[in-house]
């Protein structure tokens, strides 16, 4: 995701390239021959997988990347783009299983590349990022451990970046009114009428409004980190390291997308990956607890952040949801990609709080409590 001021959408912000500019912008740029391209699913940017032909000169390179666009709106920060590269360059030393830029002709991790003419023309900042290989963890059945092992993830990559991580430009990552950061829960009053009058509206409305009263009084209680901000069921992707297709045991062998890395907290990024490793569960409602094992197993909560996990995660499917549909109403031709989490996602928010936060509570604690106690779960 990205676009930090989706009123912004209106102007159609989501680049257009096509398959044969999409190709010349690599030829171009990055002084690579394409043998092969392909658009790939996205939010506001445009990306597409790309294979290269080897030729002299090209040895050290990888024979497969991604070239990312990004939007019109965002292309104008370059800081944070910046930022937000130098960032996955410096995870991928770490040990973390981030892509890398190919730089371009000019040596440089980005270029601004301007499509049409005129007062039509715009300018996009593209990038030409290693291809990773493996399955996205909405494609398979998530067990105990893969979930526990995707909190541990969130919780390392965290406290990596907030203690080891500097950059002169850091302070872009302070994004105040972005969207998708979690604090501002708040801001999708402007856009809840994209549902609508129904009972979905009713629980948003809700939940924005226990948002305000029982999270934003103690967002001074919660301890800062530099979030990753998106790690859902998409970005994060799996291989297996067993031969047995009936018991295979996955691990993380890539992090996607940093385009809404910002300042946050450590209990927004465990809010934030228990929701999305709900999407696609069959026991939705478990998921929490394993989740959190992993990421206290790094990083334990304190009483305030435990007590405001709940609307936290229910405070991130309202952002999911409510945004969903109002760019749906803007991009109709890509309401299938941007209702991904609908399809199950206005469910388990109903269930939750059909549930209730203490029930919902219990089964995640205790489902941690037994990690840390070595009983089986």
């Amino acid at each position: 995701m990205s676009s930090g001021n989706i009123q912004e959408s209106q102007t159609l912000i989501k680049p257009a390239f096509s398959e044969k500019e999409a190709t010349e912008l690599v030829e171009r740029v990055f002084g690579l021959k394409v043998s092969a391209i392909r658009s790939l699913p996205s939010y506001d940017d445009q990306n597409f997988h790309v294979h290269i032909s080897r030729s002299e000169g090209t040895a050290d390179c990888a024979d497969e990347y991604v070239l990312k666009i990004t939007n019109c709106e965002d292309s104008q920060n370059p800081e944070l783009i910046e930022v937000q590269t130098q960032i996955m360059m410096f995870l991928n030393v770490e040990g973390f299983p981030s892509a890398t830029p190919h730089l371009t002709k000019d040596g440089n991790i980005m270029s601004l590349e301007s499509l049409g003419t005129g007062s039509m023309t715009k300018k996009y900042m593209v990038r030409l990022l290693t291809y990773l290989p493996g399955m996205t963890t909405a494609t398979i059945s998530t067990n105990p451990h893969i979930l526990y092992e995707i909190g541990k993830l969130a919780a390392r990559l965290d406290k990596t970046l907030t203690e080891k991580f500097h950059h002169p430009s850091i302070k872009s990552l302070h994004r105040g009114k972005f969207i998708w950061n979690l604090a501002n829960v708040p801001l999708l009053e402007q856009y809840i009428h994209a549902l609508g009058q129904n009972s979905y509206r009713e629980v948003v409305e809700q939940v924005i409004q226990q948002f305000k009263d029982k999270i934003v009084p103690k967002l001074r209680n919660f301890r800062a980190c530099i979030n990753h901000g998106d790690l859902n069921d998409h970005n994060i992707l799996l291989d297996s390291n067993t031969a047995s297709p009936e018991n295979p045991q996955y691990r993380v062998s890539g992090i996607l997308d940093f385009s809404d890395t910002s300042y946050g907290y450590y209990v927004f990024e465990l809010a934030i990956t228990i929701m999305y490793m709900m999407i696609e569960s069959k026991d939705p409602l478990s998921v929490g607890g394993h989740v959190l094992a992993g990421f206290e197993s790094i990083v334990p909560l304190t009483t305030d952040e435990r007590d405001a996990l709940f609307l936290l995660v229910s405070g991130r499917f309202s952002q999911s949801l409510v945004i969903a549909s109002y760019t749906s109403l803007l991009y109709p031709e890509n309401k299938e990609y941007l209702m991904i989490t609908a399809k199950t996602g206005w469910k388990h928010l109903l269930r939750m709080f059909d549930v209730g936060q203490e029930a919902v509570e219990k089964i995640w604690f205790e489902t941690a409590k037994a990690y840390t106690n070595n009983e089986p779960v």
